[in-house]
Order: C-alpha cells, then sequence, then structure tokens
C-alpha cells in the first residue's frame, strides 16, 4: 500500500504569530527535525518528502538525511506547496502531516491511508473528540462535524452544534453522542483532487471563517473525517513551543 503514498510536508520559513517557528530549537534541534524524525520512526513504510521555500529549511533536512524539495516561495498555502511537489513525486496518493506537528503518530498515518482509499472519497482528514468548554468556545480550535457515513458536514472556528437546551452552554456528554470534533492539521489526498483543490479559488465561508477545507465543503466534496484518541501537538507560539520542550524532557529524557 505505501508504494502508492507519499507524505508530503509543507515547510515556510516565515510565520506571523512566531517567526521562523520551524528553526526554534528545543533541546538543541530545530522543531522541523523532531517532527521528520518522528515521521520517519512512526511510519517508515512511507515514502517521505519535505516541501520548503527556503535553503534555511531544506539544509538542515538534507544533513540529517531527509528528501526535499525547493518550492515557490509565493504559494498562499500548504496544499499549493504540496501540489507543486507531487508535481515531481507523483504519488497517486498524498498525505499531509504539518512540520510543526512533532507528535503525530504512525497511527494516525495509517488511519488516513485507509480512509482515502475509500472509493467514494476526495480526500481524508482528521479529528479528536471535544472534551472541554474552553476548546469549544476558543476560535482558534476547529470545530467539525460528521454524517452517519464518516463524511464532513463542515468546519467552523464557532461553537458547533449550537446546545440549544443549554441556551449554548457545551455539555460533553451531548458532544460525545454526535461527536463533535477537533480537528486536526492532517490531510490525505487522492492526487487529481490535490490539483484540483490548489486551482481553486478560495470560497465564501473561507474567506469568512479563514479555513481552507471550507473551499472544498462548498464544492461538495466527500471528506473522509476520521476521529484519533492520538495527542497531537501544534506549535504554533512559543507557548507551545516551551509545552513541548516540556514533554520531550518528561517523555525522552531530553
Amino acid at each position: 500500500m505505501s508504494s502508492e503514498f507519499a507524505i508530503i510536508v509543507p515547510a515556510r520559513i516565515g510565520s506571523t504569530r512566531f517567526p521562523q517557528k520551524l528553526l526554534h530549537e528545543v533541546h538543541g534541534k530545530p522543531v522541523i527535525l523532531w517532527t521528520a524524525e518522528r515521521i520517519r520512526r512512526e511510519a517508515p513504510e512511507f515514502p517521505l518528502w519535505f516541501a520548503v521555500d527556503h535553503d534555511r529549511l531544506r539544509e538542515p533536512l538534507e544533513a540529517a538525511g531527509f528528501r526535499v524539495l525547493l518550492t515557490s516561495p509565493d504559494h498562499a498555502c500548504g496544499t499549493d506547496r504540496i501540489a507543486e511537489a507531487n508535481r515531481t513525486i507523483g504519488a497517486p496518493f498524498v498525505i499531509n502531516v504539518q512540520a510543526d506537528e512533532p507528535l503525530v503518530t504512525g497511527a494516525q498515518i495509517r488511519q488516513l491511508a485507509e480512509l482515502i482509499r475509500r472509493p467514494e472519497v476526495d480526500m481524508a482528514t482528521l479529528g479528536t473528540p471535544l472534551k472541554y468548554a474552553r476548546d469549544y468556545e476558543n476560535p482558534n480550535h476547529v470545530k467539525c462535524l460528521a454524517n452517519e457515513q464518516g463524511l464532513a458536514i463542515t468546519f467552523s472556528r464557532a461553537p458547533i452544534p449550537y446546545f440549544r437546551d443549554e441556551n449554548g452552554v457545551f455539555n460533553p456528554e451531548r458532544a460525545a453522542a454526535v461527536p463533535v470534533l477537533i480537528h486536526l492539521g492532517l490531510y490525505a489526498y487522492r492526487r487529481e483532487r490535490l490539483e484540483e483543490f490548489a486551482s481553486l479559488p478560495p470560497g465564501r465561508l473561507e474567506q469568512i471563517e479563514r479555513l481552507e477545507m471550507l473551499r472544498v465543503v462548498e464544492k461538495g466534496w466527500r471528506i473522509a473525517l476520521g476521529v484519533t484518541h492520538d495527542a497531537l501537538i501544534e506549535i504554533d507560539t512559543p507557548q507551545q513551543a516551551a509545552e513541548f520542550e516540556a514533554a520531550v524532557k518528561e517523555h525522552f529524557n531530553a
């Protein structure tokens, strides 16, 4: 199965909230290398590539033995960067792991691979069950819902669904019954759909919420939405980098 796939990790040097976060060192190693080594260790059966926009990202990856493609610095999003890279790689199926997710698991990667092979599916992604009111109300945590076939209905930064009987107050028991998920930045694409995604203009809902997934929700794409209980840390702020550093020290005795 893995010969049909490529994991492509898009990476850009710029970051608004945490400048050059991928080069931020945690216990002497840049974040992007933590992610690279984690993927290689967790899912060695999948070919792994990095699509970067700057030599400062390319150099440490190549020095550590990872395959890297230098892509245009002008891409507006990671999907465009992955699409450019796969024109060289040519994988029928592409799995997208974010460069700032150094705790991705092999189980998550293999789950995406299984989901995208469903014949009725255009792309796939993952979510983790919503447990806390603070996450329900936090616009930085994207909420998502699936139908009975496990296909995504919608994604939103807003608290969805609205818990009418509790006047909108988060109810964990009812959320578990739906279930309400927190969207994770992990994706799988069919090659032709990846190209189409990259060619589509931003959608109306996407421009309102600043969520790429809404571009294809509006187009009626069938998005398999899998559930994972594995922890995932996205390093998007210095505080999250400190949390990851503490986790590394606790679990790896760094």
